[in-house]
């Protein structure tokens, strides 16, 4: 009896394993600090992502995505784009709302007072490919986007984000999803919407 038992333990632990591998963010994109130019480090107040989504054989969006201070299991998922077109999403991260700050002419990084992520958990998106980090594997000659296909592209790295972080869940009820942006990305969000 006692050799029957400890089969199940190591088989509800393996499961369990396997469960919470299958049911987590990927851990080779999370990063945990920013590194300024003077060497030193600024922790990120809480978990943080950077990393690619693949939306077709040849075009990988960059993201960072930055967990809720608040309730990351419950709290409202925003995904964030800069306009331009042209401009990374990472100006939003850096310079508007993102948890650390880079002021104009500045030579350290500061601690956001208001930061999106105290009560959201905050995606931001390169968009459309070609942009700051987001990669496009083609001659920059050839490259050609429009709004549709801006829209068809962030759609399939939405759904890419949501496999790859299961528990924030596509039809949760908990964290609903809110698209956002500014200037161009103005023309993003109700493209992406519909």
């Amino acid at each position: 009896m006692k050799n029957y038992q400890v089969k199940w333990q190591l088989v509800s632990v393996l499961a369990a394993t396997l469960i919470s591998a299958c049911w987590a963010a990927p851990a080779a994109d999370e990063f945990t600090k920013l590194i300024q130019t003077d060497g030193s480090d600024l922790p990120m107040p809480t978990k943080s992502y950077s990393g690619y989504l693949q939306v077709s054989e040849d075009k990988h969006l960059h993201y960072i995505f930055v967990e809720s201070e608040s309730d990351p299991t419950k709290d409202p998922i925003l995904l964030w784009f800069n306009g331009g077109p042209g401009c990374s999403s990472l100006l939003g991260f850096m310079q508007e709302h993102g948890p650390w700050v880079i002021e104009d002419e500045a030579k350290t990084v500061t601690r956001n007072p208001n930061p999106w992520n105290a009560r959201a958990n905050v995606l931001y998106l390169e968009s459309p490919a070609g942009v700051g980090f987001s990669s496009w594997k083609t001659d920059k000659a050839n490259m050609f986007y429009n709004d549709m296909i801006q829209s068809e592209d962030a759609y399939a790295a939405l759904k890419q984000w949501y496999a790859e972080f299961p528990e924030f869940g596509w039809n949760q009820q908990n964290n609903t999803l809110f698209i956002s942006g500014e200037s161009y990305g103005g023309i993003y969000t109700p493209y992406l919407a519909w």
